[in-house]
């Protein structure tokens, strides 16, 4: 069918573990910033990406040829990667 055209909104929460308050006011927005950057690189777009200590939310609008499971695990995967990389979280305790 020419000139159809569909899109799907989501909003995906990632929670820190435990709900602890680890995502600092003083990188909160870096995070915010690269998990944008994130769903770009995917060819989505990101809406919003906002968030307090203890959890981010994601608004995507996703196109309807993408899995969304993928593209949360590369959320996921490449903003743990971003945090670690830059030691924003230090001496957290095992378990």
């Amino acid at each position: 069918m020419a000139g159809t055209y569909s899109q799907i909104y989501i909003q995906v929460v990632f929670a820190v573990k435990r709900r602890e308050h680890l995502i600092q006011k003083s990188w909160r927005e870096e995070l915010h910033k690269y998990i944008s950057g994130v769903i770009q690189a995917k060819g989505q777009k990101s809406i919003i990406v906002n968030g307090v200590g203890d959890h981010v939310h994601c608004f995507i609008g996703l196109k309807p040829s993408v899995s969304i499971s993928d593209l949360v695990r590369d959320i996921k995967n490449n903003s743990s990667k971003f945090i670690n990389e830059r030691k924003f979280i230090n001496n957290l305790s095992s378990g």
